[in-house]
């Protein structure tokens, strides 16, 4: 759009704080609803005009960015490029730990400058939840949690002593020891503010809209109460928290217009579920989805949080709430001061986006009537795949025929007779998803309480899980009298933790596991993924429903049934017990919500939260200002990131080989490691090396504080198709030294002691996928100086300039196909000049010479994009960048 000077004019006007008070609360405030078009602008893009306006480092900056985002707003589009800074960090602990190990690793590298390690801290508000590590090894026993507790933290003794240490020398970082909660739920329940302040101004209290993002997907929970937020990568996590922006396209926002209400006896998960069968099917992928319209007003802000946690299943980046006297009443009833909320309704007042707004516009509009959703559940392997209870006996069978089964055959199982396909191994009261809303909650323990009081018995095959998301969702079953029920069905407390949801189920009943590929096993689950193989490796089908029909379908033992014309079971006397007759009305939840659902409960059973366990208080631990590595720890290590970079204001690449000639659409998840780690991998054979044995070896999720293993497991997705090695598929490449066809790591191995750089070649869309940061990590550990693609995923471009690693692209209609390059070139990357910050020149000459002496020269793209990226590449990666900045601030230390 054209710049008018009235434009720049109220630009300029917004960068001059203005004084808001409210209830004896007063702070400044850049209020943008004054810059032209503002007021049709949708909200999620009223806050990220804020935020450009408020944190542009000039007037031209903030006048640029500010036009980006209303003029892709107006048309409803896509737009320009902008620096979103958010206002704090939130971590999960699988995530968070190579994090904090980077920036330990930052205070050895500022000790050895001669610089104060305590300089280096987080510059933003950075919380990390330790909830991923729990697994219920143990279930349906009084002393489930504590053994648990005691169980994991032997597992994860070296992460947890350095998590504790990191909590106890960092400053703006807060963690929640293991046992806490689930870090969405926790985030919305203690965490979330609507308005905050920002922690990066000098200028005294500055309010600020609440943004976050998140190093797990479903940091979009927080939406649901009107923040906008939403998962990365852990570099990109990484950035913000050392008070770097992320770079980011303005994205188009999509209306989502609610109308009429939910009928009785219909949950926030079924709505959930049926507005990501909706999203999915009208493709949203990349966008903003924005909830409005006259239905919204009777949802609960736990159940917009139900709706807003299962964002990622359908691709969009949030899907946002608006702030309104519903969501300020349920952060009053979580325990936010009363004064702090009337600030905030002041400050959404004058920006023009509190409560149901009118006129603004969208890319588009969807529409759902709130009464046309039915009780559902998703599956067998996709969260967007609803059916309705009635649907669901022909969905399994569907599903069980098209793997084969003959659904006639019948296993005998010892102790418990004859099973047939279906058969559930594990019930899952569990996730953020669910448990954040506390009448979904109720629902399941009463269901629990009716079925007691009909005589049904929980059926011995089942596994049954309860993980509450928080204290004060156990402590809501307590008060409740709904706890007792449920133990009675086998739901005994397991943990506080992801569990069941993200795979943590831990084994099925041992009477299942010998007939676990005779039988297409089951799970129920109140979950949000159901991914095949992501509960169990021993289940082929999995659902997902509120907790209430988790309860249900654990009384049947199967999913194989029509819960609306077949009973649930039997009576004491013999009577059919149908599932009409166990489900609760509206009425008695809202009885037991207004009794017992109070300011108390949150209150108390956030009490002691940060000091965790008897378990976690007995793990040592220093408050040192630097971290004392173990050498023989396989879990946590020193990054060694400042040790590999190379400082210079020109970048070029000589006699390099090529590591990996890879094709089109490779994905993070082809270069990142994930997942169980293969006994015959590099990975595998340094842990053993070190004493570790098969059953201990984890995963790589759980050892990502580990660039050792990591690195090893770089490139080593076993459907990696690499032209170099020589047709085998997975993690394989030649060995250009010697000719032999090896293991990726080991060649670059060879590589690095030969002192010879290495290069990847690639085709279209390079790092496409899930935001990973091994991604960008392993590559630059593995020896990689460049990348030459044919285009790359916007944000893994980016990750691998701040790890240091150069992105070169071919020219239009070039590839290595058209240019004949086989891989078993030696090339050369003209030196690039970034003393300016863009490179110079900004197309770069390669030259790759064959075996035979022959070259083939080419020119490519340097996808070095802005001057801050040039910055980064110039200084090795955005950690010594910042290493660098924080001792030329202090004028401490050596450059």
């Amino acid at each position: 759009m054209t710049v008018t000077a009235d434009f720049r004019s109220a630009v300029a006007h917004a960068r001059r704080p203005v004084t808001l008070e409210a209830n004896g609360v007063s702070r400044l405030a850049t209020v943008v609803s004054g810059i032209p078009g503002a007021e049709r602008l949708p909200r999620a893009l009223v806050t990220l005009l804020e935020n450009v306006v408020r944190r542009a480092a000039t007037d031209d900056d903030a006048v640029r960015m500010a036009s980006a985002v209303v003029e892709a707003g107006l048309a409803g589009r896509a737009g320009d490029e902008i620096e979103f800074m958010p206002a704090r960090v939130l971590f999960q602990d699988f995530t968070g730990v190579p994090v904090f190990v980077d920036f330990a690793a930052m205070r050895d590298a500022m000790v050895e400058r001669g610089g104060d390690p305590m300089l280096v801290n987080p510059q933003i508000p950075c919380t990390l939840v330790v909830d991923h590590s729990v697994i219920a090894d143990e279930a349906e026993t009084p002393c489930a949690v504590e053994k648990n507790q005691q169980i994991e933290a032997a597992r994860n003794r070296e992460r947890f002593a350095f998590l504790k240490w990191a909590s106890r020398s960092f400053q703006n970082v807060e963690i929640v020891p293991p046992g806490g909660g689930i870090c969405h739920q926790l985030n919305i329940e203690r965490f979330c503010d609507v308005v905050t302040t920002d922690a990066l101004c000098a200028e005294g209290a500055h309010a600020c809209f609440d943004t976050l993002v998140g190093t797990d997907s479903h940091t979009t929970t927080a939406n649901g109460v009107g923040v906008l937020g939403w998962g990365v990568g852990g570099i990109e996590a990484e950035a913000a928290a050392l008070g770097q922006p992320i770079s980011m396209l303005v994205p188009p926002v999509v209306e989502l217009r609610l109308s009429g209400a939910l009928r009785a006896g219909v949950s926030g998960m079924d709505l959930a579920l049926t507005v990501a069968q909706l999203l999915r099917r009208e493709g949203v992928v990349g966008t903003i989805v924005e909830v409005t319209g006259a239905g919204v007003a009777g949802l609960s802000a736990t159940q917009r949080a139900c709706v807003a946690n299962m964002t990622p299943e359908y691709g969009a980046t949030a899907t946002l709430f608006p702030v309104d006297d519903e969501t300020l009443g349920y952060l009053a009833l979580a325990g936010r001061d009363g004064g702090e909320l009337a600030f905030a309704r002041a400050y959404l007042e004058a920006q023009g986006v509190f409560g149901a707004t009118d006129g603004r516009a969208y890319a588009r509009t969807l529409e759902l009537d709130l009464g046309s959703v039915e009780p559902s559940l998703a599956g067998p392997s996709r969260p967007h795949d609803r059916v309705p209870v009635s649907g669901l006996k022909e969905r399994f069978e569907s599903s069980a025929r098209e793997a084969g089964r003959n659904l006639a055959q019948a296993v005998e199982v010892e102790g418990v007779g004859a099973l047939r396909h279906g058969a559930i191994a594990i019930a899952a009261i569990t996730s953020c998803t669910t448990a954040t809303d506390p009448a979904m909650m109720v629902a399941a323990g009463l269901v629990a309480r009716h079925a007691v009081e009909r005589g049904l018995a929980p059926r011995p095959w089942v596994k049954k899980v309860l993980a509450p998301g928080s204290h004060a969702t156990q402590l809501l079953l307590e008060r409740c009298g709904l706890a007792e029920p449920l133990r009675q069905l086998g739901f005994f407390t397991c943990g506080f933790g992801c569990m069941s949801c993200i795979g943590n189920s831990g084994e099925i009943k041992s009477c299942l596991k010998p007939h676990a590929s005779e039988l297409e096993l089951t799970s129920v689950l109140s979950g949000n993924r159901n991914f095949e193989g992501r509960i169990s490796p021993d289940v082929s089908q999995n659902y997902l429903c509120q907790p209430a029909l988790v309860v249900a379908y654990s009384l049947v033992g199967t999913m194989d049934v029509d819960l609306t014309t077949e009973p649930v079971g039997l009576a004491a006397d013999g009577t059919p017990v149908m599932l009409a007759d166990i489900m609760p009305d509206d009425a008695e939840i809202e009885a037991l919500l207004a009794a017992h659902c109070d300011a108390s409960l949150f209150t108390e059973g956030s009490e002691g939260l940060l000091e965790g366990s008897k378990t976690w208080q007995a793990i040592e631990s220093s408050s040192s200002s630097t971290f004392a590595w173990d050498p023989d720890s396989t879990y946590v290590r020193r990054a060694p990131y400042f040790e590999i970079a190379r400082p210079s204001a020109t970048f070029g690449v000589s006699g390099a080989r090529a590591l990996a000639l890879l094709g089109d659409f490779v994905t993070t998840d082809h270069i990142s490691p994930a997942g169980s780690i293969a006994a015959s991998s590099p990975a595998a054979r340094y842990l053993e090396e070190r004493g570790v044995a098969r059953e201990d070896f984890n995963t790589y999720g759980a050892r990502r504080g580990n660039h050792e293993v990591m690195a090893r497991g770089t490139f080593a997705n076993v459907k990696l198709r690499n032209a170099l090695a020589g047709g085998r598929v997975g993690g394989w490449t030649k060995n250009l030294l010697t000719g032999e066809v090896e293991p990726i790591f080991d060649a670059a191995e060879a590589y690095r002691a030969a002192g010879v750089p290495l290069v990847v070649v690639a085709g279209k869309l390079y790092g496409s996928g899930s935001s990973r940061d091994w991604a960008g990590k392993g590559p630059l550990l593995l020896g990689v100086r460049a990348v030459i693609a044919e285009s790359f995923e916007r944000i893994h471009r980016s990750n691998l300039v701040q790890m240091g690693v150069l992105p070169l692209q071919f020219a239009e209609g070039e590839s290595a196909e058209t240019l004949g390059l086989t891989g078993e070139e030696t090339f050369e990357v003209e030196p690039i000049d970034l003393s300016g910050g863009l490179p110079t020149p900004r197309r770069a000459r390669v030259t790759a010479t064959r075996a035979d002496g022959t070259e083939v020269r080419f020119t490519c793209v340097v996808r070095v994009d802005t001057p801050m990226e040039g910055s980064f590449l110039a200084q090795g990666g955005i950690l010594p960048y910042v290493l660098e900045s924080l001792i030329g601030r202090s004028g401490e230390g050596r450059a």
